[in-house]
């Protein structure tokens, strides 16, 4: 890692510049030269770091989650060495995985990154008139698809397989009067400062419009640095209230739920399960403690290990390693995925993919991409899943989708009342 990207990572609150022409990109905005390198912009801040990236210089050749790590270790022996290069790139890879394991990856090289926002982000405001919402499916349909789902699950007793669990979602059209600028949104989701904010272009869209991942999620997938391996799964929700008292015992209640605690339980053991070969070290303690965010209660445990070959092993390979988790798919992984396409009746696309970033020496951190819309043009597509195990109830489960539609709702200026 050359000094300019050790500085970076050690030093995230710092405005340094670890690759590309930036400067020729400010003269282009003060000369009234457009934005195109806007259309590639990438964006994630969490509490740890700060990235905002410009511009995309080349792409990571397309693939499945199986062959993730193999190439980004191609891609990254291809490069050029930095001093070959007039303006070099920052050398790390940026972009989204899709939650169906075998559709394509969006990771591409950046031509620019820095740990501040972008130099010039498009003007204007989200829209707040004229929107116009569409269920789809509609709740009552969410909630014989739970049904049904919770039939599934008994009948597999007798099975040769037996299905655990299966996380089912539903999605908001949300129509707008005018174009929705997916920077404004990004920008309003700072409510929940712990969340990990994210902006990702995934291509252009039917119109042209380029489509746009744009989210707040709470939840780390996985992340790597040097040896040290992080997981922080989280798995059984309450919807937050205003009233501090019921606040408080919604969050006790869900702290006690035995549904909601065996429904962690199987979220914590299967990623540990999956890092246990890779890790000389793995820990994680026996409770599940609670996590916040502005709308909702969650179940949440820090996994931690060390890895056996760091210098082998890279965030883009533990990120395929554990995608998707029971916490976003089910368990088992493949039965839970294939009744999830049964019942949704749609593709998730990247909705509880994952966003992230890994470089060349191997460091990354992939977040589970949640409490997300996919905006392209003027609509934005929302979407909120609920795990569904023995014990769960339709009606509840379709309640704790509308609490997970809050944030980005709230951001885009929706009454919260009409999901």
């Amino acid at each position: 890692m050359d000094v300019r990207t050790a500085e970076f990572w050690g030093a995230p609150d710092l405005s340094i510049q670890i690759g590309g022409d930036g400067a020729s990109e400010r003269r282009t905005a003060e000369q009234g030269g457009g934005d195109s390198s806007l259309d590639w912009a990438f964006g994630l801040t969490t509490p740890e770091l700060r990235l905002f990236t410009t511009g995309m210089r080349r792409r990571l050749t397309p693939g499945p989650a199986a062959t993730l790590g193999e190439r980004t270790r191609r891609f990254f022996a291809d490069l050029p060495p930095a001093t070959e290069t007039k303006a070099p790139s920052p050398r790390l890879l940026v972009g989204a995985l899709p939650f169906d394991r075998e559709a394509e990856d969006r990771l591409f090289l950046p031509q620019r990154a820095a740990n501040r926002p972008w130099a010039s982000p498009r003007a204007g405001a989200v829209p707040l008139r004229g929107m116009r919402l569409t269920s789809q499916p509609s709740r009552a349909h969410y909630q014989q698809a739970v049904a049904r789902a919770l039939e599934a699950m008994r009948a597999s007793r007798d099975g040769p397989t037996r299905l655990d669990k299966a996380v089912l979602s539903r999605s908001l059209l949300v129509q707008a009067d005018a174009p929705i600028d997916p920077f404004a949104l990004w920008r309003d989701l700072k409510a929940d400062p712990t969340a990990a904010r994210f902006l990702v272009p995934l291509g252009q869209g039917q119109d042209g419009a380029m489509r746009r991942l744009v989210g707040a999620t709470p939840e780390l997938l996985v992340s790597k640095r040097g040896p040290a391996v992080l997981s922080h799964p989280l798995a059984g929700s309450a919807r937050r209230s205003a009233d501090l008292s019921q606040d408080e015992a919604a969050a006790q209640d869900l702290l006690a739920s035995e549904k909601d605690r065996r429904e962690h339980a199987l979220v914590v053991e299967a990623i540990m399960d999956l890092l246990t070969p890779w890790c000389s070290d793995l820990r994680a303690p026996p409770a599940p403690a609670l996590v916040s965010t502005r709308t909702m209660w969650h179940l949440g445990t820090r996994i931690e290990g060390r890895l056996h070959r760091p210098d082998e092993t890279s965030a883009a390979d533990l990120a395929a390693l554990l995608h998707p988790t029971p916490a976003v798919c089910g368990s088992p992984r493949d039965q839970a995925a294939e009744l999830i396409r049964d019942l949704e009746g749609y593709d998730r696309g990247f909705y509880a993919g994952a966003v992230g970033w890994t470089n060349a020496s191997g460091d990354g951190a992939w977040y589970v991409s949640l409490r997300c819309a996919e905006v392209c043009g003027d609509q934005a597509r929302l979407y909120a899943g609920a795990g569904v195990v023995e014990g769960s109830d339709p009606a509840a489960e379709a309640d704790e989708t509308s609490g997970k539609f809050q944030a980005v709702l709230r951001a885009l200026g929706v009454d919260e009342a009409s999901v």
